[in-house]
């Protein structure tokens, strides 16, 4: 194998591996997801490069696997994101993220007013889709932002 052609982040045996994550997205995913909230091993790669992307980051999850709904609210962060199960080192499923209706516990409401500010509730997004852009409709203030909007407020 030549230099070029050797992995850049080690194979794992049996988990998770979340690919095709936007540059300067992995960290951000790690804490949102609470993914390192495990004693498993985790590997991230961050700025490497990527044919269709130019950059990507990529998170491998030893011997954890991610329910549908994680998978499905990654398409806020990471639209085009792979997630793909791995078993004894091979790809046994592979799963494309699709924008769910509802978004719970992840994000904070950007309107400062908002009882999910101050108040012990668990935040909740209505997604829609509009055209090419996605906006998120807070449950408590019923205000509607542009995805951007809510993300820059992590």
């Amino acid at each position: 194998m030549t230099q070029d052609n050797k992995l850049q982040v080690e194979a794992i045996k049996r988990g998770t591996v979340i690919d095709h994550i936007p540059a300067q997205i992995g960290f951000k995913l790690l804490s949102l997801f609470r993914l390192t909230e495990t004693d498993q091993r985790i590997t991230i790669g961050l700025n490497l490069p990527s044919g269709e992307m130019g950059r990507k980051d990529l998170i491998k999850i030893e011997n954890t696997f991610l329910t549908d709904d994680q998978i499905n609210q990654l398409a806020v962060y990471a639209p085009h994101a792979t997630v793909n199960r791995i078993d004894e080192y091979e790809v046994v499923g592979k799963i494309s993220p699709t924008l769910p209706d509802r978004i719970e516990r992840v994000l904070t409401c950007p309107n400062s007013n908002c009882i999910s500010r101050n108040e012990p509730v668990c935040s909740s997004f209505a997604v829609r889709k509009r055209q090419d852009a996605v906006q998120l409709k807070c449950k408590y203030c019923e205000k509607e932002f542009a995805h951007h909007v809510v993300l820059a407020n992590w």
